[in-house]
């Protein structure tokens, strides 16, 4: 069928619905009706050369071999397909006998879809096709839907048919009934502003996808292939993936292609289903259901993998069945990663619960199948936006998921691709290759594609689609990637850059300041000893209405703090209000304040810039007047009374022993000399094996990204060192995280206009001006 064909025959079907369903749907519910009766129509018109003998048959088995099941085995080699109609009815039937019963007519249509093999009864239950035809009865145009779609001037069926003039009405081959499917989708979504990009990918996306899967190993093809989309949608992507390597002449494929296939929405499910079945592929091998929460092909291993996944889109209504908490229980989520030390470890790769992306990509490495299997391995091609590529810091799930695939060597490639390529989405996307059997020159490589500014505009936009790919830039892109590994003129339209692996990666080390603390006793500071830090705020504005009452417990004025707890919006629950009353909640604090009273009476006012020598005073104080107060509450008062200041002495945290073995331990494990320990926070005493461990001060701790190919200790001498002499290296902080940045790579500067010429254009406008304005005021 040729384009303009197939724009007649979806202007038709879009007509019917404005001629016979406007007043009795809403516009947003025409789809629910001409959708699946595109499906049935086309599943009608498939089964009308065969119906005798699929009647015949099963006359054969009920009236001579007494069967009191039909055995759809023989039903499917009578009707040529996995699917089959036993009732005496097809479409035109229904039209040619219907009278002005409609409950004729109702109880002919329910026979007609009761007739149908267990597989498209599926398809109409999931389409809710029975509740329809039923209100559509009772609104009078079940008839009018019905004979428009069995009209003589629409062809859909496979063989070619002239209409009532004599003019040829095309085939409808079940690519061009794809076509069909998913351009009604497309309208229907625009239509009603929904997202039509999570059904329907581009056909020349589709196209350059399976031509960088295909192209590389199209002379190793296995006897068998196997395909798997994780988000199929109504089965584009597995229905061109076939295609290609049937149709494409460099191929030309001659063995067996079983296509597979999950889609969580029933009536996109319902149209692949049928598709599949239409062409006489297995229908089981299409499954419903959400795949990040069931595996469902979790036996099976696929050559070739292909799939626009939902981007920007919730998971979180799937968590609970891939974590349990912070567990996560679904092996396909689960990795195994070094940490900075070389030890092993099962690490988390599930991305933020506000975007699931990343979680259809692990399920597609997890079904990649080893090279061992099939002498090429598996490819992948994932359409992803620009959030896989870099949201998520080193350690998180994000960044788990890509150090794991770059890691692993299963990242080939990524192309950038046009802006307005898609119907739903302005956004930038990009294609995701992956190849579990790199071949030899492009192993521990990535090559990055950046085809941005190649498209052609259409003439008329497509939603936000406004531009595509021509065949020739497909062809550019597949040969740039198969063959010109770095190809960058500055006014080239696509742009080709090859990295190592390690380049996309970086350690994550914080960097540590010392604390520097002065301490002075304050009315003000010792104030908030008083309240209980969890509950400060409001037991400071209780205090300020009751006093010391407080210490005597406050139940009785429960109801009165209850409604001011409401009143002023505190935010409590019950038991802390409870926790409130109880005077044990305000004398443990008034304990604690009480002794630091004392502390006070005793050292005075003075401003202490030595915390160090501070806290030994205070050490010294508490044991002379046996104020009994042990680590922790020595702490907070030491915390109510101190803050930082630039200009106090360093706080000692210890001052630790390194000789013989320990300083030889220590030394390994840092990966440093003895002259370099100050760099990760031992600085030496000046004493033989004695060093300082200061205090950090968390309020001036940096995190560095320092490159995988650099080590810290250079980074760390060259980049901060000079400008912060005080800080150090922690070590035991380091994460490695992976991320990787187009517009970093490919960034062209512009330099900015000469101040000149923008001086000499300023006053040519300003000329203009006065001449405007003279013109207007008749000077």
């Amino acid at each position: 069928m040729n384009h303009l064909s197939h724009n007649k025959l979806v202007s038709f079907i879009w007509s019917i619905a404005d001629d016979c369903l406007r007043d009795v749907y809403v516009r947003g519910k025409y789809r629910d009706i001409i959708l699946p009766f595109v499906v049935l129509r086309r599943i009608d018109s498939l089964l009308e050369p065969t119906k005798d003998a699929v009647l015949e048959e099963v006359r054969f088995q009920k009236e001579e071999l007494n069967a009191v099941e039909v055995d759809s085995k023989g039903l499917q080699d009578a009707s040529e397909y996995v699917f089959y109609n036993t009732s005496s009815w097809t479409m035109e039937k229904l039209k040619g006998t219907a009278t002005n019963s409609q409950q004729k007519l109702v109880a002919n249509f329910e026979e007609y879809l009761n007739g149908f093999s267990a597989n498209v009864k599926e398809i109409i239950e999931k389409f809710n096709l029975s509740a329809q035809i039923r209100h559509m009865t009772s609104k009078d145009v079940l008839l009018d839907v019905l004979e428009k779609f069995t009209s003589p001037y629409i062809n859909l069926t496979p063989v070619e048919k002239n209409d009532p003039e004599g003019r040829p009405l095309p085939a409808l081959s079940n690519l061009g009934m794809g076509y069909v499917f998913e351009e009604l989708i497309r309208k229907f979504n625009e239509e009603n502003n929904e997202e039509a990009g999570e059904h329907f990918t581009p056909r020349e996306v589709i196209q350059l996808m399976t031509t960088l899967v295909f192209e590389p190993i199209k002379d190793q093809l296995p006897n068998i292939i196997t395909i798997y989309d994780p988000a199929c949608g109504s089965g584009g992507m597995l229905t061109e993936s076939e295609n290609y390597l049937i149709e494409d002449d460099s191929i030309a494929y001659k063995g067996d292609v079983y296509l597979y296939g999950k889609e969580i929405n029933d009536e996109t499910y319902a149209i692949c289903k049928s598709d599949m079945m239409i062409k006489g592929k297995d229908p089981e091998n299409i499954r419903v259901g959400s795949t990040l929460s069931t595996n469902e092909f979790s036996s099976m291993k696929f050559d070739f993998m292909m799939s626009n996944p939902p981007y920007g889109k919730s998971w979180a209504s799937e968590q609970k069945y891939i974590k349990d908490g912070k567990d996560v229980i679904d092996n396909r989520f689960q990795i195994k990663l070094k940490d900075y030390w070389g030890n092993w470890e099962t690490v988390d790769a599930t991305p933020r619960s506000s975007d699931g992306q990343l979680l259809f990509l692990m399920e597609m490495v997890d079904k990649m199948k080893a090279p061992t299997a099939n002498r090429v391995g598996s490819r992948i091609a994932s359409v992803h936006n620009g959030s896989s590529l870099f949201t998520g810091d080193a350690g998180s799930g994000e960044s788990n998921i890509r150090r794991y695939i770059i890691e692993n060597d299963l990242l080939d490639a990524i192309v950038q691709l046009p802006n307005n390529l898609f119907y739903n989405t302005g956004i930038t996307t990009y294609i995701w290759l992956l190849n579990n059997n790199k071949p030899k020159e492009r192993a521990g490589k990535v090559q990055l594609l950046d085809a941005n500014n190649l498209y052609r505009k259409l003439r008329k936009n497509l939603g936000n689609k406004n531009s595509e790919f021509s065949p020739e830039q497909i062809a550019q892109i597949a040969q740039a990637y198969l063959e010109d590994w770095e190809t960058n003129p500055t006014d080239s339209e696509l742009k080709v850059k090859q990295f190592r692996n390690a380049d996309f990666g970086y350690y994550k080390v914080n960097i540590e300041r010392p604390k520097r603390l002065k301490a002075q006793f304050t009315k003000e500071a010792l104030d908030t000893l008083r309240y209980d830090k969890s509950l400060a705020t409001t037991m400071q504005a209780l205090y300020e209405t009751y006093g010391d009452l407080v210490y005597a417990g406050l139940e009785s004025h429960a109801e009165e703090i209850t409604k001011r707890a409401e009143k002023e919006d505190w935010g409590l629950n019950k038991k802390q209000i409870a926790k409130l009353l109880e005077k044990a909640s305000w004398q443990k604090p008034k304990a604690l304040y009480d002794a630091a009273l004392i502390l006070w009476q005793h050292i005075g006012d003075d401003i202490f810039i030595d915390f160090n020598a501070f806290s030994t005073l205070v050490d010294e104080q508490i044991k002379k007047h046996k104020l009994g107060l042990g680590a922790a509450e020595k702490k907070a008062i030491l915390q109510a009374i101190s803050s930082y200041d630039a200009e106090a002495e360093k706080v000692i945290k210890k001052i630790e022993k390194l000789q013989g073995d320990k300083l030889h331990q220590l030394l390994n494990h840092l990966g440093c000399t003895e002259e370099q320990l100050p760099l990760f926070g031992y600085f030496p005493t000046g004493k033989s094996g004695e060093y300082i461990v200061y205090e950090t001060e968390s309020d001036l701790r940096d995190a560095e990204q320092i490159p995988l190919n650099e080590t810290i200790v250079n980074y760390f001498v060259r980049e901060v060192q000079p400008h912060v002499p005080e800080a150090w290296i922690n070590l035991d902080s380091v994460k490695i995280g992976y991320e990787i940045s187009f517009n970093k790579y490919f960034y062209q500067h512009t330099p900015l206009r000469c101040i000149a010429d923008i001086k000499v254009e300023l006053l040519h406008l300003e000329q203009q001006a006065d001449g405007l304005l003279a013109d207007i005021l008749n000077f």
